[in-house]
Formats: C-alpha cells, structure tokens, sequence
C-alpha cells in the first residue's frame, strides 16, 4: 500500500509540473499583446500611452526572455503569489479569484451533488422497472443532450422575462453589497436559482442514464444469477449490483468536483454569473496571461486532487483492488 501511494504520488507531481509548465506557455503563444490591451484607453495621449506601455511592460516582467519569466513564475508560485491580473489591473490574481470562487463552488456543488444523488436513485430505480424506464429513458436522453447554454437562456426567458418570478443577471442586485443578512440571502437565493436549474437539469439525464445501464449491466452478470440460485434475498442482490454500479458514478462525481474550481462558463456567462468561468472568459477576451494561467492553475489542481480521491475511494468501496494493493505492500 506504502509503494503504491508513493509512486502515486510521484505520478501527480511530476503530471502537475507539466501540466502547468503548459497552463503557463499556451497563453505567451497566443497572437496579441496584453500590455497594448491595457494602455488602449490612452489612446487619444499617443506619448502616455507610450510611456504606460514601456513602464508596464517591465513591471510584469514581459520585457524578460521567456525562461526568465518561467524561473521567475515559479518561484513567485512557490511564495503564493500568481502575479497582478492585467485585465483587472492592479487586483492580484489570488484576490481576484478568492473573490469569484465562492460564487462558483456555491453554484456548482449543490448542482452537482443533488443531481448525482436523484439521478443515481433514478437510474436504479428504472433500471428494475420497465415501465418507468420507458418512460425514463427518452426524458433523460433529452436532458443531458440539452446545451447548458441554450437551457439557460430557456429559463432565464420563461421565468425572468415572461413570469418575472426571478432575476437574469448577476449573483446579487445592484443595489446591495455582500453581508450577512436575511435580504441579501433572499436576493442572493433569487439570482441563484435560474444558473443551479440550468446546471441541475441537464446534469441529471447523464447520472440517471449512466447508473440505469451500469445497474443492468450488474443484473445480468453470472455473480447475480448464482446468488439467486442460492436463494439470496433479492434486497440483498440489490445492495451488491448498486454497489458495484454505484463504482463508476463515483468516478464521475470525483471528476466533475475536481473541475468545479472551474466554474461552468456557458451558464455563467448566460447569467452574468461572477464565478470562475465568467472571470476565465474575461480574462482570454483581454489577454490576461496571469489571470488566464491563475484559473487553469485552480483546475489543474483540483483535478489531480479528484482523480486522486477517486483512487483512495475504489480502495475503500472495491475490497478487489484494496486487497490487490494491500498485497504489494
């Protein structure tokens, strides 16, 4: 078990300086200049501007040969610094994405959680049931094949436009700021409810049809058969096939909450939502180098954290591989 961990962990190290060794380039390779982004609202001042573009240009230290912007990345990430944002300039990058990832995680966990839990329960159900799973089965092939983008415009149109029952935009209205009290929860909830359906809904279809066919699959395995030769109760067979088809879902949930630091742009951008992917779309439209590598940065690591758990949960919930590793220890 000790040996497997250690090498596991190697793995992740050495997959996390690579992949944000490229989280790091992919934004310098892209045409354009961030700099030239910045002093265009200087453009009737011809010389200030020229004089901003200079003095900032070697503020971010974009003046340096790239190794030396690479070294220097590294060792201002090892102090906990991700650089000042250039499309929010002078916000650091830490600031600017601990302000957006409450909105984010408060958004998509609730989402992604309740939908796993109702779409497991749903998939099983009708994977036992055949007339609810005809019934089933095309409603949730709909759902998870229905855009999150055109979705949200469906509800934010029916429900915020023609009903006027809840707003379109934003996390919060204009008028207040955030603090903790009853009307900002009230107003924060009514802003909240449109982006969680959009996400919810569509959400829902993929873990539903995902567990119904993985529960079949386990219904017609030999071990199922010889358990009913047996005599075992049909409760009892219950628990095992939605337990081993329950391994996969796992996987799945461990994954889209390893990519939930991301935030969902199409619904965020259709709401106006200020999350991580709306700051993530801001920052590719402006140019933001270090905005746009602090995101992914967010998402690399909480990628490799997911698949990470997904490998100590299988050794919790399958005693086969548990035993397999405990034998290599």
């Amino acid at each position: 078990m000790k040996k497997y961990l250690r090498n596991k962990i190697i793995i992740y190290i050495l997959t996390f300086i690579f992949a944000v060794t490229i989280d790091w380039l992919i934004p310098r390779l892209m045409p354009g200049n961030p700099i030239l982004v910045l002093v265009s609202r200087f453009s009737g001042l011809p010389d200030a501007a020229k004089v901003m573009y200079s003095y900032l240009t070697k503020a971010f230290g974009l003046d340096q040969p790239l190794w030396t912007q690479y070294v220097n990345f590294w060792i201002a990430f090892f102090k906990g610094d991700l650089g000042i944002s250039i499309y929010l300039y002078p916000k650091p990058v830490l600031d600017v994405l601990k302000s957006a990832l409450p909105y984010s995680l408060g958004l998509l966990i609730p989402s992604i959680l309740i939908s796993w839990i109702i779409g497991n329960n749903l998939g099983a159900f009708a994977a036992r049931r055949k007339k609810f799973d005809s019934f089933m089965l095309p409603v949730m092939y709909f759902l998870t094949g229905a855009p999150y983008l055109w979705l949200g415009i469906l509800l934010a149109y029916f429900f915020g436009v023609v009903l006027r029952w809840v707003p379109i935009a934003g996390a919060y209205s204009f008028s207040l700021r955030p603090h903790f009290s009853w009307t900002f929860i009230a107003d924060f909830l009514k802003h909240w409810i449109l982006p969680f359906l959009s996400l919810f809904i569509v959400q829902l279809g993929g873990w539903a049809i995902g567990m119904r066919n993985m529960v079949i699959y386990e219904l017609e395995n030999n071990y199922v058969r010889f358990l009913e030769t047996m005599g075992v109760k049909r409760s009892l067979i219950k628990k095992y096939t939605f337990r081993n088809a329950i391994l996969p879902q796992v996987t799945g949930l461990a994954l889209q909450l390893g990519t939930v630091i991301a935030g969902q742009v199409a619904t965020e951008v259709v709401f106006s939502y200020p999350g991580v992917g709306y700051i993530l779309t801001q920052a590719i439209l402006n140019q933001d180098y270090f905005l746009i590598q602090g995101c992914f940065l967010f998402i690399i690591i909480g990628v490799l954290v997911a698949n990470f758990t997904v490998d100590l949960v299988y050794m919790i919930l399958d005693p086969r591989i548990r035993y397999s590793y405990g034998g290599e220890a």
